[in-house]
């Protein structure tokens, strides 16, 4: 192989790799995003879990209360 061609190679291969970073970067900066509003969708289904677990506690239980007989 000549030094042109080598150089030609290399070129050819350092442009598909700087492609291949871009594309890479766009799929990881879209994937953050996805990881975000998961992590916000998570945090207010928590926060509702919470709400939904306290209220359900302060609900008169079945053995708290008198039967319909007394």
């Amino acid at each position: 192989m000549k030094i042109n061609e080598q150089i030609i190679e290399l070129e050819s291969r350092l442009a598909f790799q700087e492609n291949s970073i871009v594309e890479l970067n766009e799929i990881i900066t879209d994937q953050q995003g996805q990881i975000d509003r998961l992590t916000a969708t998570v945090a207010m289904l928590d926060s509702r879990l919470s709400l939904l677990t306290a209220a359900a506690e302060t609900v008169a239980k079945p053995e708290d209360e008198i039967p319909p007989h007394y």
